[in-house]
């Protein structure tokens, strides 16, 4: 039985999802609400280390309620995490209420997307971008093994 390591999408616990199943049959073992359902979550300091623990790579968009481009990027982002879950998952931060999680992250500009997958930083990239270039990005990223 193979399976992979990920975060419950309404309780943040770590939980070991079979990959012999669908996903959307995985169950949390604590709060037993569906593994992946609520997409984006929202990343916060008490939730993020399980959420980026994730064998599953994890986009987090860092953005702030103030900034224009962080808007109109919100629902390109939303759609394609709602298309693209559960080969991704996705979170927001938003940097103004979690600054300390920005400034260990450096975050110089917003709309800011990290990806990571089993602690680490795989990917990044500034800026807002349409559907396609979004999705193409993530499709071509190294995964780690």
């Amino acid at each position: 039985m193979s399976s992979i390591i990920t975060y419950c999408s309404h309780c943040y616990v770590k939980n070991r999802m079979n990959l012999s199943r669908p996903p959307q049959e995985a169950r949390c073992g604590r709060c037993h609400h569906p593994l992946i359902d609520l997409t984006p979550v929202v990343a916060t300091d008490a939730n993020f280390e399980a959420l980026i623990a994730s064998d599953i790579p994890v986009v987090i968009d860092f953005w702030a309620s103030w900034c224009g481009p962080c808007l109109q990027f919100a629902p390109t982002f939303n759609a394609v995490a709602t298309e693209l879950e559960p080969r991704f998952r996705f979170a927001k931060l938003d940097t103004e209420k979690e600054s300390n999680l920005a400034a260990r992250f450096a975050i110089r500009s917003i709309p800011s997307l990290l990806v990571f997958q089993r602690g680490q930083v795989i990917a990044q990239r500034s800026g807002a971008l349409p559907a396609s270039l979004f999705r193409q990005w993530l499709e071509t990223l190294p995964r780690a093994s």
